[in-house]
């Protein structure tokens, strides 16, 4: 297999989870560059890599730049990305700047990686809360059609960054220790609490934050149904690291749950974790770190019709972010649609 020149474009929380995949999972990578704001040394794993300033010019030697992005703020792919591609680089972004640019597929490549074609060089990773919910609805769509998704999301603090989880540490600490607790990421504090707000009101839907006209917009554009009934509420959790959601899903035909059950257990990248009676359902604490999109609570909805109940719970700084960018590069090299100089 032929190798290619790496950039990750980022050196925060999933920059450096891009960098663990990337070795993780034997990327052929015959270099790897690191840029971020400024230049520095970066240890990543007891490794220490050089990162490098971001600058145009850098990507004439790099073929697949991975570029990691930072939700709700207008990151280095809305600078470098379109240069990057430009001069000779395939870009993967995980920010939100083109999600819903006509030129840009938005794919999980589990649900929707045909959209994908040789033409495309800038490639987009959803939104990490959309991700892991389209790829446990996929199955379900290809058996019954989706007609309607109600999702309700308790997200963790690694969402927001590596500021944001240093935060929920010093909140800790200060309660054990009886001090005062102090507020910068966010608008109240996150310890002991919830906040349902990710982002700012828009005016595009009336009462929707920003995060959950995402999940609207992006998960129409990944199955490529404009008009699909979707309704979010996000939620912040003081939670670490790792994604849950509840999704109500209400299909066009008629399926059990034993039908979906077994539909999502064999599907791609899916793991069923589903025994109620036994206390065994998917949680956070245990998708920290692994790959899997876990669904459990799997159930017939007691008052809707051809509707369906579940849990699902995710990794967002993988699968939500730096392992969906690493299978899109894998499948676009699978496929072809890039080479190395």
């Amino acid at each position: 297999m032929s190798e290619f020149k790496v950039g990750v474009v980022g050196a925060g929380a999933v920059g450096e989870e891009m960098v663990r995949v990337l070795k993780q999972r034997d990327f052929p990578a015959s270099e790897l560059t690191i840029l971020a704001r400024s230049s520095r040394d970066q240890e990543i794993d007891g490794v220490v890599y050089p990162v490098k300033q971001t600058v145009a010019e850098a990507f004439d030697d790099i073929d697949i730049a991975f570029f990691a992005g930072t939700e709700g703020v207008k990151g280095a792919s809305h600078l470098f990305g379109w240069e990057a591609v430009s001069r000779g680089a395939f870009v993967i972004d995980n920010g939100d700047d083109f999600r819903m640019d006509d030129r840009v597929p938005l794919i999980v490549p589990e649900v929707n990686g045909d959209a994908m074609q040789k033409q495309h060089r800038f490639i987009a990773n959803p939104n990490c809360s959309t991700t892991q919910m389209v790829h446990a609805l996929a199955p379900l769509h290809k058996m019954a059609g989706l007609k309607r998704v109600v999702v309700s999301t308790y997200q963790s603090v690694s969402g927001t960054g590596s500021a944001a989880i240093k935060e929920l540490e010093q909140q800790l600490q200060a309660y054990v220790a009886g001090e005062e607790i102090s507020c910068e990421q966010y608008p109240y504090q996150i310890l002991c609490n919830l906040i349902p707000q990710i982002s700012g009101l828009k005016d595009e839907y009336e009462g929707y934050f920003g995060e959950e006209i995402k999940m609207i917009k992006e998960t129409r554009k990944i199955f490529a149904l404009p008009c699909l009934r979707v309704s979010a509420t996000c939620v912040r959790v003081p939670v670490f690291r790792a994604h849950s959601e509840t999704i109500n899903v209400e299909l066009e035909k008629p399926l059990s749950a034993d039908e979906a059950r077994n539909a999502l257990a064999n599907w791609p990248g899916l793991e069923v974790i589903d025994d109620p009676a036994a206390g065994k359902y998917p949680m956070p604490l245990f998708a920290e770190g692994k790959d899997p999109t876990y669904v459990g609570r799997i159930r017939q909805d007691s008052c809707n019709p051809n509707t369906l109940d579940m849990w699902v719970v995710a990794d967002n700084i993988r699968k939500g972010a730096a392992l969906n960018a690493v299978q899109i590069a894998e499948m676009a090299i699978e496929r072809g649609y890039i080479t190395a100089d």
